[in-house]
């Protein structure tokens, strides 16, 4: 992409902010980076005009909980500095939004939920502190579903968050805010969580690369530093802008004993897939899928054979156990700590429907019940790790059925694929299985569409620690795959 100033123009009633060509808005980070350094472009007018993206688009997806305009605008003026003065940072000037869980001192921290519409954070987290520190422009916040409890993203306090390629459906949680601000073009990076796919299903439902890094990679703050299945991580719409993004965040740090990991050393690009081997299982062996995500998978297999991969079909077998396995170990961590915080009876009435159901289905959890979740975690390894010592990334897709309703519930609605009945909860999505071998990287990617216009989304599966091989792996991959966010590619918005 070639970017270029173009011609400002007003719209009439938007506060007098200038638009800019929609381009600015959907450049990469690279390129954005690439122009700020030759003095071609500058932090602020790329800022000016995602302001006025989200001033036309974003009462159309509700994505956002906060913005920070004022803030924004004069850390992106002290960016043109850093460029004229020879001192900008790895990230200077780039905007990234921040999900409504992550703390940043000073700022209200919601979760999504009306018992916190006044919590103000007294600390910064590990990751958007790295971001910041890099030269990030945090200006806006973005709406997560109550305690992220939720794979949709919606909430009593913030309201419906919609698809930005198909308003009648989710764009996927519990980063759903941050996933669908990414593809609207109103923020060139944004930040996200995940304890059973909350990064990979927004990525595959708006068509953007998502990555779960590996367990330790990226510092976490307690409780969740010490929960293997949960992972902080990074949204793009392309690799490199992940990568670049990851190698910010990634590496130990003070509050998490679980990242005092050696910083991973540099890998050589992967010019191509010739010589690449991939594994892959379309349903893990008990996921019901839509047609479409069966026949865009198939498809995005054939076009990596056709650059030159091979391709391994394996026999993955996994059950509705699993689904038991996740439940039990989210009630023994994450739902033990819901219940003390926001269980009392006069808090219920504040709560979600979802919430509290998630609060009583995963209820208090025996000794034994653990043993037994962490006993089929290993079992998942044990089937995964002889695959991953035989083929340089394992695939399958990342969500079963992207048409999920835009305020989809849980705790009242059915979930039907390809005419079955599955879990409401977590029978729509493939990505829990890979939380619990958390020290596995996992990196979501798009594969087509479906017949209404929602992306659909492959995971792409690493060896323990070999977060950047993977994401080299990744690269090579997208490069042999149609460019996703071009010029007559992107949300029909505005």
């Amino acid at each position: 992409m070639v970017l270029q100033r173009t011609a400002r123009l007003r719209k009439p009633g938007a506060r007098g902010v200038p638009i800019m060509s929609d381009d600015l808005c959907y450049a990469s980070a690279t390129e954005l980076l690439a122009a700020f350094r030759r003095g071609e472009l500058s932090p602020l007018e790329v800022l000016e005009a995602q302001i006025a993206r989200r001033d036309a688009v974003n009462s159309e997806i509700n994505a956002l909980a906060f913005t920070f305009d004022e803030e924004a605008l004069a850390a992106a003026r002290k960016a043109e500095q850093a460029y004229t003065q020879g001192t900008a940072r790895a990230l200077e000037g780039l905007t990234c939004a921040i999900k409504d869980e992550t703390y940043i001192a000073g700022q209200v921290t919601t979760n999504g939920s009306l018992l916190l519409r006044d919590a103000v954070a007294t600390t910064t987290d590990p990751v958007p502190e790295r971001l910041l520190a890099a030269g990030a422009i945090v200006h806006q916040r973005t709406c997560t579903p109550e305690f992220s409890v939720a794979s949709y993203t919606w909430s009593r306090l913030w309201g419906v968050t919609r698809n930005p390629w198909n308003r009648e459906y989710t764009p996927g949680g519990s980063t759903g805010g941050g996933a669908a601000s990414l593809a609207a073009g109103m923020t060139t990076l944004s930040n996200g969580t995940d304890i059973g796919g909350s990064i990979r299903i927004p990525a595959s439902q708006c068509g953007l690369v998502g990555f779960k890094a590996s367990y330790g990679r990226v510092p976490e703050i307690f409780p969740y530093n010490i929960d293997p299945y949960c992972h902080h991580g990074v949204l793009a719409r392309n690799v490199p802008d992940l990568a670049l993004a990851y190698d910010c965040v990634a590496g130990p740090h003070l509050c998490d004993i679980a990242s005092q990991l050696p910083r991973e050393s540099a890998v050589e690009p992967v010019q191509d897939l010739c010589g690449v081997t991939l594994g892959y299982s379309l349903d893990l062996g008990f996921y019901e899928l839509d047609a479409c995500v069966r026949s865009n998978t198939l498809d995005t297999l054939a076009r990596l054979a056709d650059a030159g991969a091979t391709l391994i079909e394996v026999d993955i077998q996994l059950g509705d156990w699993v689904i038991e396995m996740a439940r039990t170990h989210q009630g023994f961590l994450m739902g033990t700590m819901l219940r003390q915080n926001y269980g009392a009876p006069e808090q219920a009435e504040q709560l979600c429907d979802y919430t509290r159901w998630h609060l009583e289905h995963t209820g208090d959890v025996t000794p034994e019940q653990v043993r037994w979740a962490n006993e089929r975690a290993n079992h998942i390894w044990a089937q995964l790790g002889p695959v991953l010592a035989k083929v340089d990334g394992f695939i399958c897709p990342t969500v079963a059925s992207p048409e999920i309703a835009a305020d989809f519930d849980y705790s009242r609605d059915q979930c039907v694929i390809s005419g079955k009945p599955v879990d409401a909860n977590k029978g729509w999505f493939l990505t829990y299985p890979f939380n619990a071998v958390g020290r596995c990287p996992v990196l979501s990617m798009p594969t087509g569409f479906s017949a209404r216009g929602v992306p659909t989304g492959m995971q792409l599966v690493g060896s323990p620690y070999r977060d950047r091989q993977l994401m080299a792996l990744a690269a090579a991959c997208e490069r042999a795959l149609p460019r996703w966010f071009g010029v007559d590619r992107r949300p029909a918005l505005g």
